[in-house]
């Protein structure tokens, strides 16, 4: 079931995407708590250091390539081959807690389905392994509504985007660029179909 993202008060100026992720979270007492994930799955803090180190590269990869076209070139496929290792790594910590989970996810927040009811205001930490691409995400989130859904024990859950630093920001919006890209990418090559 997807879940529903339709109150006009919490509409903000990103783009949504909606997909499958693997998600697990903790309520925290501040955004600077991030519930231990690192320490509790290594897997995972691997994951978040080869894509934290990614980004922190990329500039340096221009300014080669401006300098010395083929050392570039050598560099991507580099590049390419420690995103294969990401993925192998990705799907390790597919095992580990947490579970796919249907969200909408914007720059600006994420809504989601669980268990549970979640009071606003409260902080989580959020644990998010995306797809294709592997990429693990520890973010600081602010519960700013949580709904029943109708005939359902099970919760929508609203979150706030607010507090995370650049990287995290830079990362997911990278995230969100290339899903959108895929999206359009299978709906063109999906025939259409003609009206008799």
């Amino acid at each position: 079931m997807q879940p529903a993202d339709d109150n006009p008060d919490d509409k903000r100026d990103f783009f949504r995407i909606q997909e499958t992720l693997f998600l697990d979270y903790r309520i925290v007492p501040s955004p600077e708590a991030d519930a231990g994930f690192g320490e509790r799955s290594p897997l995972f803090g691997l994951l978040s250091d080869l894509h934290r180190l990614d980004y922190e590269s990329q500039h340096l990869l221009r300014q080669i390539a401006e300098r010395d076209r083929g050392l570039a070139h050598y560099l991507k496929i580099i590049n390419k081959r420690i995103d294969l290792i990401g993925k192998a790594v990705s799907l390790q910590v597919a095992d580990e807690p947490g579970h796919p989970t249907d969200v909408t996810l914007s720059e600006g927040g994420m809504s989601f389905s669980c268990d549970e009811a979640l009071n606003q205001g409260d902080w989580l930490s959020l644990r998010l392994v995306l797809q294709p691409t592997p990429l693990g995400l520890v973010l600081p989130a602010q519960v700013i509504r949580c709904d029943r859904l109708p005939d359902s024990p099970r919760w929508i859950i609203a979150v706030s985007f607010d507090a995370l630093d650049d990287q995290q920001r830079q990362l997911l919006a990278r995230h969100i660029l290339q899903k959108q890209a895929q999206d359009i990418r299978a709906a063109r090559s999906t025939p259409q179909r003609t009206a008799e």
